[in-house]
């Protein structure tokens, strides 16, 4: 019988992704020499962010994502969403920032939610986020007619 493994988990290494500070990120890039990521500036933004995800997050480690889903479509969201269940699988840990519901649909996660209370755990179906967008879908007017003043 294998020995459980004590104490904190250190990954060997880690990656912190800020939608805000992509472009200076992709410039460092193509400033190194024989750089592989030339080619992010000239892509769209979803498309760019899509492929450093497949270029820099290929193995386990720790991932500290703020707002990843701000640059992705729909089905790029889910496309994330499975890469970081697979890392997840591979021994990653991720602590990720988002306002996605698909997001923090990760099965298994431990979702914490931020409000006027503080920080608590709490499940996906009592995010309020959640919330706000099962009641935006099913009556898209009632939350339109605020807007038209």
């Amino acid at each position: 019988m294998a020995e459980a493994a004590t104490g904190l988990v250190a990954p060997r290494w880690g990656f912190f992704l800020r939608a805000e500070t992509m472009h200076g990120y992709y410039s460092y890039l193509e400033a190194l020499p024989n750089s592989p990521d030339r080619d992010l500036h000239e892509m769209s933004h979803g498309e760019s962010f899509l492929a450093l995800l497949d270029r820099k997050i290929d193995s386990p480690g720790f991932f500290c994502l703020d707002e990843p889903e701000a640059a992705l479509s729909f089905d790029s969201t889910l496309r994330f969403l499975a890469q970081l269940m697979e890392l997840r699988r591979a021994g990653a840990q991720v602590v990720c920032a988002t306002h996605s519901p698909i997001l923090a649909a990760m099965p298994d996660a431990t979702v914490l939610e931020v409000g006027e209370w503080g920080i608590r755990e709490t499940e996906w179906e009592e995010l309020e986020i959640v919330g706000h967008w099962r009641r935006f879908l099913e009556a898209p007017g009632r939350y339109l007619r605020h807007l038209d003043g």
